[in-house]
């Protein structure tokens, strides 16, 4: 075999190589990407479920207290269901009782920590509370809360929301 040989097949063998090389690395980079996509899509869900567990929350009305109470349950999963559904006639006579009114908004939240089926949550709400105590005045209230969430049948629900902090 001539020397031009030689380095021709050579030179074949190492393009050869640089294409395998160059098809794994693209295949690495697509699982990847479609890794971080389904990662990304799990955050977006988990967000969704916690703002919307404490839009549902931080909104209840004396007027439409039965309304306010389904709209937590129907977001929330396990004991913490459990409890709120076994609780709900007394937050009911509560907020009819007092005149209570709480109106707010989720300001912010952040994924704390998350899994396939788990998740953390912290959620800012700024709003409003009113009641016989305040005379009917809305008073400015901004509440911060731990959401933890479980995945079930394909849905974030509520596990539990811990209160972690006011401000007025």
């Amino acid at each position: 075999m001539s020397t031009a040989n030689r380095w021709l097949t050579m030179l074949v063998v190492l393009l050869a190589l640089a294409a395998g090389l160059g098809a794994a690395s693209t295949w690495q980079t697509h699982g990847d990407r479609a890794d971080a996509a389904t990662r990304q899509e799990r955050y977006g869900e988990v967000l969704t479920a916690a703002d919307r567990e404490v839009t549902a929350f931080v909104n209840m009305r004396h007027d439409r207290a039965s309304e306010s109470v389904d709209a937590v349950a129907a977001g929330a999963t396990g004991d913490f269901r459990d409890q709120y559904v076994r609780s709900a006639a007394r937050v009911i006579r509560v907020l009819k009782a007092h005149r209570s009114t709480m109106t707010g908004r989720v300001v912010w939240s952040g994924v704390h920590a998350i899994s396939a089926t788990d998740a953390s949550v912290i959620v800012a709400t700024s709003g409003t509370v009113s009641n016989i105590r305040t005379s009917g005045t809305a008073e400015r209230r901004d509440f911060r809360f731990r959401v933890s969430l479980q995945r079930e049948s394909g849905r974030w629900l509520t596990s539990d929301i811990e209160f972690v902090g006011e401000s007025r």
